[in-house]
């Protein structure tokens, strides 16, 4: 009986392959984590190499998803998102929502997948679509003060929007948990762009979890 061993090399090494290919794609991840965390942490000192460091977060996050991702790992379109806005990068908030929504997001089974595809479509200004698919979120295990105040932006309602941001914010001023234990209330700072992209402004809350005025 001849055997053929490549297939028995193929049996050995391809499960080595995975185990490289998982590690390196969380070291992606991470490195996301790591620069995002480090953009809140400039943005809070009122430092200007803060949106650097976003676009860093926004790259690493997408390079993560490119590596082969989960088909559900939404946290890294939604993290590359969330950086470009912070960052300011116009011309990188358009392409990264428009893949965003490519993905499939605004149908996901996710309600993450979802929120997802709603900030994209606040992003791209597309308040009516992102009104949609915001208000499928209600009912589903997803923060309902987040729900409010992205169907305010959406609806156009400011005073809507300030009582859901109010509520979000206290939110992270109770929380333990943060990413890489960086105190920061990132999703307020980014309900407050998308709100100034639909014309909605309003003073940010006084918070110890936001930069100071």
């Amino acid at each position: 009986m001849c055997i053929d061993f490549s297939n028995v090399a193929a049996v050995a090494w391809l499960p080595v392959f995975e185990e490289k290919r998982a590690r390196y794609e969380r070291t992606l991840v991470m490195q996301g984590n790591c620069a995002y965390a480090a953009g809140l942490a400039l943005l809070m000192a009122h430092d200007g190499r803060a949106a650097d460091w976003f676009r860093r977060a926004a790259a690493r996050w997408r390079e993560s998803w490119d590596s082969g991702a989960p088909p559900d790992a939404w946290g890294r379109p939604i993290g590359a998102l969330k950086a470009s806005l912070l960052a300011g990068d116009d011309a990188a908030v358009e392409q990264i929502a428009s893949w965003t929504l490519e993905l499939g997001t605004a149908t996901a089974d996710s309600p993450i997948g979802r929120y997802a595809a709603v900030v994209a479509l606040l992003s791209l200004r597309r308040t009516a679509e992102a009104g949609h698919v915001a208000g499928t979120l209600r009912g589903e295990v997803f923060p309902r003060d987040v729900t409010d105040a992205l169907e305010a932006i959406a609806a156009g309602d400011g005073d809507v929007y300030a009582q859901a941001l109010a509520s979000v914010v206290r939110s992270f001023e109770t929380r333990d948990a943060f990413l890489e234990d960086v105190r920061v209330a990132d999703t307020a700072l980014v309900l407050d762009l998308l709100a100034r992209r639909s014309g909605i402004e309003r003073d940010l809350p006084a918070s110890d979890v936001l930069p100071a005025a």
